[in-house]
Order: C-alpha cells, then structure tokens, then sequence
C-alpha cells in the first residue's frame, strides 16, 4: 500500500472520530424588572368588587366598634357623674330593710343614682305597676334575664340588697370582641362594676345563648324575662330557656314576662325578626314547657303601635334606629305595645 493512501486514511479516521461539536443553545433572555409604567398600570387595576355577605360583615364591624366607642364614653360619663354624696346615698339605699315590695320599688324609683334617661322611661315602662303585678317582694331570690342596660336593674338591686337577691344573666365579656353577644356582655359588666355599693351582692350567672343553662334547681321565686323573648324564638332557643327557667323556679315560683306583641295573625317565624311575638302563641309555647297562666294585664299597652315599623321595634323610642328620618312620628307613638303576663309552674 503506497504512503499517500495510508495519510488519506488517516485523515479519515480522525475527522470520523474526533470530538463532538458542543450543541448549540438558545441565548437566555435577561430578566427586566417592572418598570414604573408598569407598577402604576398594575396599582390602577381596579380591586375585586366584594360581596353583598362581605359589605354586610364590613358594616356590621364598622357599627360594632362606633357602638363600642360609645359605650366607652358613656361610661366614662356616668363615672363622673358618681360624686362622694351619690355613692353615700346609694348605699343607704341599699342597706335600708323594706317592709313591701311596693316600699322598695318605690324608693329605687326615687334614688339618684338612676341615669337621668331611665327615669323618663317610667311613663312607658310603669315598673311599679308591672312588678307589683308580679307578685314582687323585697325577700325573693329573683332572676332578671338579660338585664340589657339595666333598666330595671337599677331598681332590682338596691330593692332586694339587703333582705333578698338578684340573679342576672349575661353572655361572656371576654368572648371574642368581634361578637356582638360580647359588646352586650361587656355593657353589662361595666353598668354593674360602677357601683359596689348597689350592685355588688348581685350574683352574675354566665350563659351560653346557643345552649342555655342555669346553676340554679328549684330556688328562685321570680323569674322576670322583659322585652327578651323574641330573642330566645329568634336563637331557636325559647323551648331550652323555658324548661331552664321552669327547673329553676321554686315549686311555687312565678315567670313574670312582658314582651312585644304582634298582631293576633302574625307569623312568629317572622315577626321575631322586627321583635314583636303574637299573644295567644307565646301563651301557648309557654304552657306547653309545664307553665299555667295565671293572670295578665295591659299595664304596658300601647294602641298607637301599629307594629309595621321599617326597623321593627328598634323604630320606636329608645332605640330609634331611623334616626331623624320620621323622628316627631316614632316618639309620638312612644315605646311598644306590650303584652304583661304571669305564670305559676304546673304541678
């Protein structure tokens, strides 16, 4: 074989075995950070729209913390209003010994240490009369459910202080504090908590208002319920709190209730939600949860109310949820129309 075919040869091989070309690769595109343009086109996108649950939740909070801040600034108010001489009064009260109930309310009713707004109440809420027709004397174990702003608390506690007792439920103050059930509670908290001298021996029994439950069996001589029912029907919770009320009332123990009325045809299921219960019913669910009428009265009658308010109840004085929208017209009606009723247990 000649030496020029050996070369030839070789050169073959070496461009058949040589080393692999590097694959080609695509250049990576550098990464451009947003410019300013496109930030504010971003900021300028308009957020979603929330929904109809999310507005209502967003308003309830917002009313939730003005309410709070109210309660707060009314308090503070009231605690001015407490003078040396105020508090010397109050306990007096408090530690003088009534021979009749109608003595002791009577003296309450009086007493300076009622917030000024309370006693103008009395021409719509008769507390004389609707305890009297209670059967109420200055020696019972008596529970108030859901005193509210105390409105009859004021009177209760220095009217049973020294030879009875005052029961009075109430939600959780240390609850969450985005719950309005935990504002209520903690108005409660604070109108007691002002004043040792008249509210100190009043025994507070914590509930849970979706599984009522009272310590109390069989010791109790009256248990008041004003203005609350519709809440109880509205909790689906009015058949538990009857059968609690009833375990915890003496043999002889008297349910005194003053409640709202609706008119006679009124769905409950419905009217609950504006705050007015029909009579006969109410009569009815309660009898049916082992208690028997005993008397009633239209002490707290009202025939001005028509029962149709657009905010239901809270339409009409105090409350007077409409503001100055039709204002003259809701105060010339005055507070509602009421039902006063009085039950014994059944044997």
């Amino acid at each position: 074989m000649s030496k020029s075919i050996l070369v030839s040869a070789g050169c073959v091989l070496f461009a058949a075995c040589g080393p692999a070309k590097e694959p080609s690769v695509a250049p990576i595109e550098p990464v451009v950070a947003p410019t300013a343009q496109n930030e504010e086109l971003a900021a300028d996108k308009p957020a979603p729209e929330p929904s109809a649950e999310e507005k209502k939740k967003a308003e309830e909070k917002q009313k939730l913390e003005a309410d709070r801040e109210k309660m707060l600034a009314d308090h503070k108010a009231e605690l001015a209003r407490w003078t040396p001489e105020l508090t010397a009064e109050a306990r007096a009260l408090a530690e003088k010994s009534y021979p009749t109930g109608k003595a002791a309310i009577l003296a309450a009713l009086a007493g300076k240490h009622r917030r000024p707004e309370s006693a103008a109440r009395d021409r719509h809420r008769h507390p004389l009369e609707t305890l009297e027709f209670m059967g109420f004397a200055p020696t019972m174990t008596v529970l108030e459910y859901g005193p509210g702003e105390g409105w009859y608390t004021e009177l209760l506690a220095p009217a049973l202080a020294k030879r009875g007792k005052l029961v009075i439920t109430n939600g959780d103050p240390k609850g969450p504090p985005d719950l309005r059930a935990t504002f209520y509670a903690e108005r409660v908290q604070l109108f007691l908590d002002k004043s040792p001298e008249l509210f100190g021996k009043v025994e507070r029994v914590t509930v849970d208002g979706k599984n009522p439950k009272l310590p109390q069996e069989g010791t109790l001589d009256l248990a008041l319920v004003i203005r609350g029912m519709h809440g109880m029907q509205n909790n689906g919770t009015l058949d538990a709190w009857l059968a609690e009320l009833r375990r915890a009332l003496k043999p002889k123990g008297v349910l005194g209730v003053v409640q709202h009325r609706a008119a006679p045809d009124a769905d409950p299921a419905v009217s609950s939600k504006q705050g007015y219960l029909p009579e006969k019913w109410l009569i009815e669910r309660i009898e049916a949860a082992g208690f028997k009428l005993q008397k009633k009265s239209e002490i707290n009658a009202n025939p001005k109310d028509t029962r149709d308010h657009p905010d239901g109840v809270w339409s009409l004085p105090p409350t007077l949820r409409g503001g100055d929208k039709d204002r003259e017209k809701f105060v010339a009606i005055g507070e509602s129309d009421r039902m006063t009723l009085r039950f014994g247990k059944k044997e």
